[in-house]
């Protein structure tokens, strides 16, 4: 891989052949499931530009609100400053997937033209991502999501504001690590049934917010892969008719999912694009 293909948009001296060894250690031996946190990830010039020109949130075209979110997400890369196109050609270039393939040692990454591929995070005052696991299987292109990759753009994020990303251990009772999302830091983990991640709520002065972009990777569906949509789960200090309501909506959502997807009802999927 050469590193002159993505020295453009992404930091060449830490995004190249002489890496991989050492971010590949890191990865598998990271716990409580395999991630990497890299500072100074996109050329500075850029990251300047990104965090100047993000969307404001207005222009995303989903809003979350409900009992376990309360966040903005959008994924118009043509309608955005033309730097965020120049982010999203380098994280889906060749170059960087057999890099991302042979840090992580995954095969056969894919990062799909849509919503479920990359976008934009937003997240204002009061925003909040409760612990989850992902989406196991993309539901129109029956991809198996593997890998997140998160690009926090917040300048001078204090401790105190909260929001940081938070990995748990796998039956969600001991929070293992926190991430500041600061400014230019990326975190690569791996999507499996027990990476649960998510952030509290941010207390943060009006003109501030939380913003991030987002890539999902996907490789082949492999057997025994099972579809299933988000899994929200409670923190242990959530209030016992908070922890009653999200088992009771996560299995009722999983439920008529699952069977739209047994069923073959890509349209549905699509209509929620």
């Amino acid at each position: 891989m050469s590193t002159k293909s993505i020295a453009p948009a992404l930091n060449a001296a830490l995004i190249n052949e002489d890496s991989i060894a050492r971010y590949r250690e890191e990865f598998a031996t990271a716990r409580p499931y395999k991630h990497l946190v890299i500072d100074n990830f996109l050329e500075e010039g850029l990251a300047q530009s990104l965090f100047a020109n993000f969307p404001k949130v207005s222009e995303l075209r989903k809003h979350y609100k409900g009992i376990n979110e309360n966040k903005s997400e959008g994924s118009s890369f043509d309608h955005y400053h033309t730097d965020f196109a120049r982010v999203l050609d380098a994280i889906k270039s060749p170059a960087f997937i057999h890099w991302l393939e042979q840090v992580t040692q995954i095969n056969d990454l894919s990062l799909p033209d849509d919503h479920r591929g990359a976008g934009v995070h937003q997240g204002r005052n009061g925003s909040f991502l409760d612990i989850h696991v992902d989406f196991s299987v993309h539901p129109i292109l029956n991809l198996h999501r593997r890998l997140n990759l998160l690009i926090y753009l917040n300048k001078n994020w204090k401790p105190e504001y909260g929001g940081l990303l938070e990995l748990w251990n796998e039956d969600v009772s001991v929070l293992e690590k926190a991430v500041l999302p600061g400014f230019n830091r990326a975190v690569i983990f791996e999507t499996t049934e027990t990476s649960y991640h998510g952030y509290d709520v941010i207390n943060i002065p009006e003109n501030e917010s939380r913003k991030s972009i987002y890539s999902y990777y996907y490789s082949p569906v492999a057997s025994g892969v099972k579809y299933h949509d988000t899994i929200f789960k409670p923190r242990p200090t959530d209030s016992l008719a908070k922890k009653t309501q999200t088992t009771m909506k996560e299995a009722l959502k999983n439920g008529i999912k699952q069977i739209m997807k047994s069923l073959g009802l890509k349209s549905v999927f699509e209509k929620l694009e």
